[in-house]
């Protein structure tokens, strides 16, 4: 799908002219890297407008009884799964750009009496999860104002929320602003192994954290090293470690060949015919950022901007979008070392005091003051510590709320594949015990009242559709 839908493309162009006719103006956007990715794009947008204008980067929760104080209030990456719009005045004015599922139909804006637009891909047919996501949808309005040079913020954003997980490309809508990208000079696209770090991380480690599932070079360097020296690939490039970015076709070539071969022999049968896509996959590759560098690559970019939300810094992460980075990368660098170092820590924490709890169909851990906005990090990270044929949950509470616990579940790409969606099944369980959650198949959260969590794991394990 290259092009808009009618009544979608009719939605933009309603959009700019309501942005156009408005002066006082606050944009909303989500705490992750889509939803900073979004909020850049809009911001973008209105500077060039002329438009003076705030924005404000939030977790989901924040929106319960949020004031309309703006002439002009714009949700990105939120918004149509909340009850923004209760507070809105007759004179207020609303935009919603949303690809999560829709409390209200597409015709809701004939039933209020102030103005209100909802752009929502599901409500033109458009799957919200691999197709386009919220700073796609900000993309879209930036290209009805003409300004395609936006486009790789829309790239970056789909990277940073998975939407090229599940067949390892950016297809839908997002595939025609990857174009938009291309065309402008901004992105290449590179069919690639699947392995993080291809500019930054040695590839030794980025082999060694290779996590889907268990394989004798997982969390082991010395394997991944001989594996290496097997196969001729040199580890070096003068005083400087090879990068995946650094090998040539043959030395891919035959790293693909022995990463499947390995995979083959660990996953049942059933899961071979998928193993070629755990381990090859498209890449972007942002053409204006220097190579060997983590800009240079979106999923490394994205886990910066990602960061930056876990750290409350997006202040910083819209100043690098917007290219004002004289200061921001310093900072930028500061953040995302503390970041590690704190991830680092947490995870040694849970390998040591064998925190890893397995029922018959899940595993868990009881995160114990971890931070809510990295618990799910966490859970992907140590999904190698555990069993890869069950989801990874993880349990924290919530800060300002410490009655509910904030929930993630991470799994392997190969129980997608098993047409197993775990946001669905995460938003069913934690409704039936009075929260909320939801998210993507491989991907998921949710809160839960604290005092649930007993009945969720077992709700949860017992599971069947």
């Amino acid at each position: 799908m290259d092009n808009l839908p009618s009544k979608l493309e009719k939605s933009y162009e309603n959009a700019k002219k309501i942005i156009e006719s408005s002066e006082d103006i606050k944009i909303y956007s989500h705490n992750d890297c889509d939803g900073i990715s979004a909020g850049a794009i809009l911001s973008t947008i209105l500077d060039r407008q002329n438009k003076v204008h705030e924005i404000e980067i939030v977790s989901l929760d924040k929106l319960d009884n949020l004031e309309i104080e703006n002439e002009l209030t714009i949700f990105s990456d939120l918004g149509s799964g909340q009850n923004v719009d209760e507070l809105a005045k007759d004179s207020s004015k609303i935009i919603i750009l949303d690809h999560h599922p829709p409390l209200r139909n597409f015709n809701y804006k004939n039933k209020v009496s102030y103005e209100y637009l909802e752009i929502n891909p599901l409500h033109h047919g458009i799957d919200g999860s691999n197709y386009i996501s919220g700073g796609g949808l900000s993309y879209f309005l930036a290209k009805e104002f003409g300004y395609m040079d936006l486009s790789w913020i829309g790239v970056l954003a789909a990277v940073g929320d998975m939407q090229n997980n599940m067949t390892g490309k950016l297809e839908g809508l997002n595939s025609s602003m990857l174009k938009d990208s291309i065309n402008e000079g901004y992105v290449n696209s590179i069919n690639d192994l699947s392995l993080y770090g291809r500019q930054t991380r040695p590839l030794f480690v980025a082999l060694s954290y290779f996590s889907d599932v268990n394989l004798p070079i997982t969390n082991n360097r010395t394997e991944a090293i001989a594996l290496m020296k097997n196969l001729g690939i040199g580890r070096k490039i003068g005083d400087r470690s090879r990068t995946l970015s650094d090998l040539d076709n043959l030395e891919k070539g035959k790293l693909f060949s022995e990463l499947v071969k390995m995979l083959s022999k660990e996953v049942p049968e059933n899961y071979v015919k998928y193993v070629p896509k755990l381990v090859a996959a498209d890449s972007y590759e942002f053409l204006m950022e220097e190579d060997h560098t983590f800009l240079r690559d979106a999923s490394e970019f994205s886990t910066a901007m990602n960061a930056c939300a876990r750290n409350n810094r997006e202040d910083i992460a819209i100043e690098i979008l917007k290219g004002n980075r004289t200061n921001s990368l310093d900072e930028l660098e500061i953040i995302s070392k503390e970041h590690r170092r704190y991830l680092a820590q947490n995870i040694q924490r849970i390998e040591d005091e064998d925190m890893i709890i397995e029922l018959d169909k899940i595993q868990y851990f009881d995160g114990n003051g971890l931070k809510t906005s990295v618990v799910g990090t966490i859970a992907g990270m140590i999904l190698s510590y555990g069993n890869w044929r069950k989801p990874m949950i993880g349990f924290t509470q919530v800060d300002d709320k410490p009655e509910h616990l904030k929930v993630s579940l991470r799994c392997s790409r190969l129980l997608a594949y098993d047409g197993i969606h775990f946001g669905n099944i995460i938003r069913k369980i934690a409704a039936s015990v009075g929260g909320s959650g939801g998210g993507h198949s491989v991907a998921c959260g949710a809160y839960i009242p604290q005092d649930k969590k007993d009945l969720f794991l077992k709700t949860f394990d017992e599971y069947s559709d």
